[in-house]
């Protein structure tokens, strides 16, 4: 029988929870709303100006695959930017450690002391962040910076997301033209379809993160239709003057 006493025994490595970061919640959001109000822009806009079914499919199809590419391309440098930045603060936090140890303390414990640790507690804490240059780094990364780090698996991962959720969303407005060939039918059935594609992403969205999950529906839905509808304006007004 083992004699370790408690908190003498080795700790087992926790495994990690299969949780969607938020970050890939973002883009995932992001692609896939810009694909799907991009394309209902188009295909509501096409319908007014009285194209066909077959030109208005083209049209959408051109649409989804042009914008998945360049909202892939834009997910990546823009996070190729974050972490760049992230790493040119990371080597300021690390020179700044070194030439001026006394300042970056002073900035630990003030993160204390905004948490609501005594003066004597802040104080303790702070040495035993200092003591450690890892947790001292990492701390003021996070907690003075709040920057957090992107390895270069999420740049690809991040452009890979946001392009295929283009996609996906990009399809959900070309769906009803596929099945219905009367155009305004067709129309109106890819507002709905969309409509109520944008209130559930935009629920569910708040539902596993924070947030009241109708109004974040109810959001998304408003800028959907919104967007749906600015392009119809266009269609009408351009089809009826024969632009």
């Amino acid at each position: 029988m083992s004699s370790a006493g408690p908190g003498t025994e080795s700790l087992s490595p926790v495994p990690p929870e299969p949780h969607m970061g938020r970050r890939d919640l973002g883009d995932f959001i992001l692609g896939w709303q810009d694909g799907l109000v991009n394309v209902l822009g188009i295909v509501l806009g096409l319908a007014a100006a009285h194209a066909t079914a077959h030109l208005i499919l083209v049209g959408g199809l051109a649409a989804t695959f042009a914008e998945a590419v360049s909202m892939g391309a834009v997910a990546y440098t823009s996070s190729l930017a974050r972490r760049d930045h992230y790493l040119a603060e990371r080597e300021r936090e690390l020179r700044e450690m070194h030439e001026v140890p006394d300042i970056e303390r002073k900035e630990v414990l003030q993160v204390f002391r905004e948490w609501g640790y005594s003066l004597d507690e802040a104080s303790d804490l702070t040495e035993r962040i200092a003591s450690n240059p890892k947790a001292w780094l990492e701390f003021m990364m996070a907690h003075e910076l709040k920057l957090q780090p992107i390895e270069t698996g999420e740049l690809r991962r991040s452009a890979l997301l946001v392009f295929i959720s283009t996609i996906v969303g990009s399809l959900i407005p070309l769906v009803p033209l596929v099945i219905i060939r009367d155009v305004p039918l067709a129309a109106m059935s890819a507002l709905v379809v969309s409509a109520i594609a944008l209130y559930l992403i935009g629920w569910y969205g708040a539902k596993i993160t924070v947030g009241p999950p109708r109004r974040s529906g109810l959001q998304l839905l408003a800028i959907g239709i919104l967007a749906g509808l600015a392009g119809f304006g266009i269609g009408l007004l351009l089809g009826a003057s024969g632009v």
